[in-house]
């Protein structure tokens, strides 16, 4: 009687033991393919390219930091739609950019200091230049990656590519009497 209980309780004690280390199938999550990825949005890493760059050159403490990246964010993706939206005309793109960014520079007085507002002012020309610069290679990139790797063109896996042929076959009731 002894040696059944005692098996049985080793026998359970292993179930369970099995039981826990096994991962439950319920919680895994379907991945959310409404938000974007940080790997295509291109307008956010613009946004934060420009930011750190600002954010070492004028010695920006983490309050003007954070506040600079919200603000910079906003404005890239504002000359990101100016850019789509006028493509091939850069004097228009141009323009409206400058515009979007007098609007920065007023943001950007209630941020910086009076020295870092000051440094800012004289390297405006430089920022803009260095956020076109990236903007012209990321966006040249994007598209060469885009061509070289293309993305499925449904949810469910499926490829952009050469379907299948497949010879007609002839039927038994079609092949017979004509």
């Amino acid at each position: 009687m002894r040696k059944k209980l005692a098996t049985a309780t080793l026998a359970l004690t292993v179930a369970l033991g099995v039981q826990a280390q096994q991962k439950p199938v319920a919680t895994v999550m379907p991945q959310d393919q409404t938000r974007p990825t940080p790997r295509l949005n291109a307008v956010q890493e613009r946004a934060q390219r420009l930011s750190d760059q600002m954010a070492k050159e004028l010695r920006l403490n983490g309050y003007q930091a954070t506040k600079l990246r919200a603000i910079n964010e906003d404005k890239v993706a504002k000359m990101a739609a100016i850019e789509q939206q006028h493509a091939g005309n850069p004097t228009l793109i141009d323009e409206k950019c400058k515009g979007v960014c007098k609007e920065r520079d007023k943001e950007l007085t209630a941020v910086l200091t009076t020295n870092q507002y000051s440094d800012y002012y004289n390297s405006r020309s430089s920022y803009y230049k260095y956020d076109k610069d990236y903007a012209a290679t990321a966006s040249d990139f994007l598209f060469v990656n885009s061509v070289k790797n293309p993305l499925p063109a449904n949810s469910k896996g499926a490829t952009i590519g050469p379907g299948k042929t497949t010879t007609p076959t002839r039927s038994a009731s079609s092949s017979g009497n004509r």
